[in-house]
């Protein structure tokens, strides 16, 4: 395959009638889903203006159409970039700027605002340098006629390194980066993930995340290949354990391929207690580090089930390394990153750049990757592209593209990677250097503590735990100067009720700073 949509065609020919996507309001069939995407396909192409390899936005909720529409826009030879509806106005400016969209595809629910934005409304007027764009309604597109002859041409121009998608990530700084991600990245990974979980034609993928965050590219791809059926899950679900539980159990769900936030909202507000989706024999999760005592709720309730812990940044197209779970964890146990991926070369390099290897235990370096899992870069942003995509340091015979996670880990006795933190999580206190990850793993193990994120304010020389759970602050703070060496204690412990979310269910950092009073 050089194309992603040989996925849909070839699976649409085994099994046309088969339900290929849905959410509680509406579905398709594979047949459906194909010809919908060739409609939209054709419609982007003629009356739409796509041309080959050009931005089509979407800004609207996730659905069996909007699925639908981002094929489309690569039957038209461009890619997709889903935008968030919730984000703020500027955030839609940056991610535009960068983008220069032909066409921006939304819904009914959405036009208005979308209009207001992109086209012709006062805050499409603050866009400057943005080209005014057209908005057209998603439903208006699905019943087009099908040009087969327009769609073979356009096939048959198109390699497989041509961007497939642009997902926007906030990183460090706050400001959007566009990661563009090529059909073969994705060509590659997507049989290697379902050949090493077994999943098939008879799973049903329920799909927690958002269409614009990558680990919803492990659902519909793994799905597209091997005809398992995707199942939306709706946003607002994931405040309601019980309206979550029996979509779940209702939909026969096998496959879960979820942020650990969405997990730990099932296991600390007692969604189990309500009722079990036994139908669930796998549990892929990623995104954070997963604090052992919510993976044993999981494990309890589903004892058959696969566990898997998933590492790897948007760059390198979903995940990197993975980790069978094969025992039950204690709280102060680092559940391990693991081992690459086939066909990804996932190298530690410590200071200068010097590789560390696995009979080198706890020697702490920067998890760097190379392989067909690379993205392209960053769109519109040739700077930040040749900071993080680099040439890998330990070849100098030919050119090696290897992306910089800025991510911190070790190998443990196994050989298995362990993350340790961020490199920018990564402080100096009292005189001593201090991984704010190894804080919060030992926060993890307090009974009481359910989640945990520690800060550091630079100005005032203090380190902040931020928690959740029913333990006294003073009572943690008196069992952590037990636990970690003096100059690792926290010097303010604040009790919250709910962690501040980003958009794709981790912890948001920049708000608990806010929150916490911070000082950089």
């Amino acid at each position: 395959m050089y194309n992603v949509l040989q996925m849909l065609e070839e699976t649409t020919q085994r099994h046309p009638r088969k339900q290929a996507v849905a959410d509680p309001d509406s579905s398709l069939t594979y047949d459906e889903l194909l010809r919908a995407a060739r409609a939209m396909g054709t419609w982007l192409a003629t009356e739409g203006g796509v041309r080959p390899r050009t931005a089509v936005a979407l800004y609207l909720e996730k659905s069996p159409l909007a699925l639908a529409a981002m094929l489309g826009a690569v039957y038209a030879g461009g890619f997709y970039s889903v935008i968030d509806i919730r984000q703020p106005e500027g955030r839609v400016h940056s991610i535009c700027e960068a983008l220069q969209p032909a066409i921006v595809v939304t819904d009914k629910l959405n036009a208005t605002l979308a209009r207001e934005l992109f086209c012709n409304g006062p805050q499409a007027a603050r866009m400057t340098g943005v080209p005014s764009a057209r908005v057209v309604l998603l439903d208006e597109l699905a019943e087009r006629a099908v040009d087969d002859g327009l769609l073979a041409a356009i096939r048959a121009q198109a390699t497989d390194c041509d961007p497939l998608y642009v997902n926007f990530t906030s990183g460090s700084t706050g400001t959007p980066k566009g990661v563009v991600v090529s059909h073969r990245s994705v060509l590659d990974f997507a049989p290697v993930f379902v050949g090493e979980f077994g999943i098939d034609g008879s799973d049903v993928v329920a799909n927690q995340a958002p269409f614009d965050f990558d680990v919803s590219v492990k659902d519909i791809y793994s799905c597209l290949l091997t005809g398992a059926t995707l199942r939306i899950v709706p946003r607002e679900y994931f405040s309601n354990p019980t309206q979550l539980m029996d979509y779940l159990c209702d939909s026969e769900a096998t496959t879960l391929t979820w942020a650990v936030s969405a997990l730990c909202f099932v296991s600390i507000m007692g969604g189990f207690g309500y009722r079990v989706p036994t139908s669930v024999r796998r549990v892929l999760f990623s995104g954070e580090v997963m604090p052992p005592k919510q993976l044993r709720v999981w494990q309890k309730h589903l004892p058959e089930a696969l566990f898997v812990n998933l590492y790897g940044p948007t760059e390198i197209t979903c995940n990197c390394t993975y980790h069978v779970i094969d025992h039950v964890f204690e709280d102060d146990e680092a559940i391990p990153m693991g081992k690459p991926f086939a066909n990804e070369r996932v190298l530690l390099l410590g200071e200068h750049d010097t590789l560390v290897t696995p009979d080198n235990p706890d020697t702490v370096g920067e998890v760097c990757v190379c392989g067909t899992c690379l993205a392209l870069g960053y769109l519109e942003n040739p700077e930040r592209t040749t900071q993080a995509f680099v040439q890998n340091p330990l070849n100098a015979r030919w050119m090696e593209p290897m992306y910089r996670t800025g991510d911190l880990a070790r190998y443990d006795d196994n050989g298995d990677l362990v993350f340790v933190s961020r490199k920018d999580h990564q402080i100096k206190h009292l005189g001593q250097r201090i991984e704010l990850g190894d804080i919060e793993t030992t926060a993890h193990g307090v009974e009481g503590v359910e989640r945990a994120c520690c800060l550091y304010d630079s100005q005032r020389k203090r380190l902040v735990l931020c928690y959740v759970g029913d333990i006294d602050r003073k009572e943690l703070k008196r069992q952590l100067r037990d636990l970690l060496p003096q100059y690792m204690v926290p010097n303010n412990t604040r009790q919250l009720d709910a962690m501040p979310l980003t958009k794709n269910g981790k912890i948001d950092r920049a708000a608990l700073e806010v929150m916490a009073r911070i000082r950089r």
